[in-house]
């Protein structure tokens, strides 16, 4: 058995990718019992690497090189699992970046063979610890404190923590009740732990010990997929914030003349006021819920707490006069306040020169300016090109400014008596930043985006769920308004309440409440995930001192023995 699985190691990774794909949205949304997957799909991978140390661990000879053939393993599953779970990336290069095919297709492999060295140092870890323990129980104890350590790894040294292992239970309210604890990283743990006590049954010695691996895995896979069963309570609502989706074409220029600058606020003024019309809802996620609800319209109805404005290609800039009157106009006329999507402008007097921000500016009910927030984690190549000294192949997505400066500064903003935290895009894969928003006081999120350049991938599918995150996490409503869609409310135990179709012009009356209530996760962050991280230091650390060690008895024992030979054939 141990060598059969042995010559198949590489289809065994092949598999694991596959099969981790599966729990993440491909295309669409992803239907939740998909999320099984994730309980047993990352089985045939650690069978692949720790079957390599345990044939290896045989006479099989010097050359066969345990260490490095369980890294390219995990490397090789790694690499495949990118380009598959990202392969929008290419679309969005291809066809907002302007890039050729060849450039584009380039670039994915590039990310994918760059990201997928996680999975390698997996592997590799694990294989670590088998030879420095002598120990398969020990291996696969180690497994989910080395795969949580990893992706905190991934977040913070390439900064690309997409669709972490956790993000595939986003639907499962038993197993989400650890992310106001722990945050994603702890629902990757359990995730991880099920797999490798489930692996335990190909991997450990006939006896008492495989037996009570194996049922302990399909006993811990059983009770977090009966999560999915269970429900959690509908949190209160006490206002309403209108979100417009304004379905702008991102491929377009959209520099409005007169004319249409003027249809365009009069229309942006209509759906910002008329609640009947985005009283129409889809009671979810768009295209997992079919049906439409269209509620009763009640006459007579106070302003919205707030109106949004996304993050889009409209040409609006805060220093143009034009656009700060319109604003002020639909703020009086409407009696809410706002937050547009904007692009800021300010003039830096050490270097003489002016800055552009990605912006969400705030607006009082009296059309008076409340104040901006300005992205702080901007998109590589999007938002501005790493190393771009060397990069003169890759072209701007957004066409609206050359090159944009990072904001500086995590701001809350005091709107009628309540704190609003304002993200903007692609800051909401940012766990550990997102927090800071409700740390400072935010009792509701507004998250503002632009999902049209991913067009119809699975990426505008993925990004929701990772929104729906960052809900659980700080136990806060989001009001998340998008140019193309997702454009939803999302409560604070995940759950899309409301939202209305994607690629479509149109607005929806969001009702959510104001929380105060600080999470564990808010107070502290990524605690849990630092712990897996500096044990897993400590673990490899260890592993590789000893397995050096080991290797270098070997060696000399290796030398005497040859010695000897030769001495006895003299």
């Amino acid at each position: 058995m141990c060598m059969r699985l042995e010559k198949y190691r590489w289809l065994l990774a092949i598999l694991a990718a596959a099969l981790l794909e599966l729990p993440f949205p491909l295309a669409g949304p992803m239907p939740a019992w998909r999320g099984v997957f994730a309980w047993f799909g990352l089985v045939p991978l650690i069978l692949a690497a720790l079957y390599e140390a345990k044939a290896s661990s045989r006479a099989v000879g010097a050359k066969e090189r345990p260490l490095r053939r369980s890294f390219l393993v995990g490397y090789l599953a790694g690499v495949l699992w990118y380009m598959g779970n990202c392969y929008w990336i290419y679309d969005t290069m291809h066809i907002h970046g302007h890039l050729s095919p060849l450039i584009s297709l380039l670039l994915l492999i590039g990310y994918s063979l760059v990201l997928g060295l996680y999975f390698g140092l997996f592997t590799l870890s694990l294989v670590l610890v088998k030879r420095a323990t002598g120990s398969m129980q020990w291996a696969l104890l180690s497994a989910p404190v080395l795969w949580s350590g990893i992706e905190l790894a991934a977040s913070r040294i390439t900064s690309v923590p997409w669709d972490q292992l956790g993000y595939s239970q986003v639907d499962n309210p038993l197993l989400t009740m650890l992310a106001p604890w722990t945050g994603v990283y702890g629902i990757s743990f359990v995730l991880v732990t099920a797999n490798a006590l489930l692996a335990s049954s190909a991997l450990l010695k006939g006896g008492a010990e495989r037996r009570n691996f194996t049922f302990a895995g399909i006993l811990l896979m059983a009770f977090g997929l009966g999560g999915l069963l269970f429900m959690r309570a509908i949190p209160s609502t006490g206002a309403t914030a209108m979100l417009v989706q304004p379905d702008l074409d991102v491929s377009q220029e959209n520099a409005w003349n007169d004319a249409e600058w003027q249809r365009q606020m009069e229309e942006f003024e209509h759906l910002a006021s008329d609640q009947c019309a985005g009283a129409k809802y889809i009671p979810g996620i768009p295209e997992l819920e079919k049906g439409e609800i269209v509620p009763a319209c009640q006459q007579n109805l106070p302003p919205p707490a707030l109106i949004a404005w996304p993050e889009s290609p409209a040409p609006f800039y805060e220093t143009d006069p034009k656009f700060r009157s319109a604003l002020s106009e639909i703020a009086k006329n409407v009696q809410a306040p706002m937050v547009v999507g904007n692009v800021g402008i300010d003039f830096n007097a050490q270097d003489h020169a002016y800055h552009f921000y990605n912006s969400g500016l705030v607006i009082s009910d009296t059309g008076e300016r409340i104040g901006r927030y300005d992205k702080i984690h901007l998109v590589p190549y999007g938002e501005y090109i790493p190393f771009q000294r060397y990069m003169t192949f890759a072209h701007k997505i957004t066409g609206r400014v050359s090159s944009l400066t990072p904001g500086m500064e995590r701001k809350v903003f005091r709107i009628n008596g309540h704190y609003y935290g304002v993200f903007i895009c692609y800051e909401a894969v940012f766990a550990d930043e997102i927090r800071h928003f409700a740390e400072l006081g935010s009792e509701v999120f507004v998250n503002i985006s632009d999902d049209g350049w991913y067009g119809d991938t699975s990426a505008p599918w993925q990004h929701l769920n990772m929104v729906r995150m960052r809900a659980i996490e700080n136990q806060r409503w989001i009001l998340r308004d998008t140019n193309e869609g997702v454009t939803a409310v999302i409560d604070p135990n995940g759950y899309v309440r409301k939202s209305i179709a994607r690629h479509q012009r149109g607005a929806l009356a969001a009702s959510f409440g104001f929380i105060q209530d600080r999470t564990f996760y808010t107070m502290y962050g990524d605690l849990f995930a630092w712990g897996c991280a500096i044990l897993s230091l400590v673990v490899v650390g260890w592993s590789a001192r000893k397995g050096l060690r080991i290797y270098l008895s070997e060696q000399k024992s290796s030398v005497k023995s040859s010695n000897k030979t030769g001495q006895s054939k003299s």
